[in-house]
């Protein structure tokens, strides 16, 4: 019983991670803007907020260093692809190494830092319910904060007169444009927007998840995250499901081996990415299904005037 809590704890926590850096690029997304550098914003955050913990003891300060080098990125690489009209693919890879390399040299003195005993999380009276209160209800807040932002999501994007014009903007900015909106900021406020959000997930990953600074730690969450749009039609319920999915994947490794199964531990760790992989493969048999949820612009750049 302790152990199946253990296991679905671990769950939610791995996947709060992919579900913050995936609701994230989902908002770039239903602007029209594929970025493809949100394992670079990711490590570029995780080092951020990390030192910041290191220097200040908050982890909260932590997540807002990591909210803030997100956007910085997104931003740059916003005023790259929107104005300057540089290829979106392209772009979004020289982020990801960059984010890649520059987190590495900067991460150098943090390697062997340790940060601060944090308290533990419970629900009063909640987390005592047997299986139930370990599993969901000794969570860090950040866990209920990712379920809150999907929520949240949700209703911008199907209630809210901005997020009706977001949607416009990543179906067809010509129109969008030709009935007065500024598409070019429009697009910027959400790949910014995005980026805080990949900062916050990192941010998570060296404070919380780990918690400790090592090169190259988001190990492919970034592009997991960019996977979950997809597999999930660019909904945001769906995000997080996936979101949780995967991190049941990532976490049944470890499960197996604590329960002695004989596997060995390169299978175990190839698991998160094979799934990734027959994800994407069950879904591309059916293309029209995702051209039809698929916003119409996405990828496309726009040429005001044109």
């Amino acid at each position: 019983m302790e152990s199946y809590a253990l296991l679905i704890a671990a769950t939610l926590n791995a996947g709060t991670v992919l579900a913050i850096a995936a609701l994230g690029l989902l908002i770039n997304e239903k602007a029209g803007i594929v970025n493809l550098g949100a394992e670079g914003m990711m490590l570029c955050a995780a080092i951020a907020g990390f030192a910041a913990v290191v220097h200040s003891g908050n982890d909260w300060v932590g997540f807002a260093a990591g909210m803030g080098t997100g956007a910085l990125l997104a931003a740059i690489f916003g005023v790259l692809v929107i104005w300057l009209n540089t290829n979106q693919y392209a772009t979004g890879l020289a982020l990801s190494l960059f984010g890649a390399g520059f987190s590495a040299f900067a991460g150098i003195q943090y390697v062997q830092e340790k940060l601060p005993t944090r308290p533990s999380f419970a629900f009063p009276g909640l987390g005592d319910i047997p299986l139930l209160g370990p599993a969901v209800f000794r969570q860090h807040p950040m866990v209920y904060v990712a379920i809150a932002l999907t929520v949240g999501l949700i209703w911008f994007l199907d209630r809210s007169r901005s997020g009706l014009v977001l949607r416009s903007v990543g179906e067809s900015p010509e129109s969008a444009h030709a009935l007065g909106y500024k598409v070019r900021l429009i697009r910027l406020g959400a790949v910014v927007a995005g980026g805080a959000l990949c900062g916050l997930a990192g941010a998570y990953l060296s404070i919380i998840y780990t918690p400790l600074w090592v090169e190259g730690m988001v190990a492919g969450k970034g592009w997991i995250a960019l996977a979950l749009t997809t597999f999930a039609t660019w909904r945001p319920a769906r995000v997080l499901l996936g979101a949780y999915l995967f991190g049941g994947v990532t976490m049944l490794q470890f499960h197996l081996q604590g329960t002695g199964v004989e596997v060995a531990s390169q299978f175990l760790n190839m698991l998160p990415y094979v799934a990734t992989v027959a994800v994407l493969a069950l879904i591309s048999r059916n293309p029209a299904w995702i051209r039809i949820n698929m916003p119409a612009s996405l990828g496309k750049p726009f040429y005001p005037g044109s």
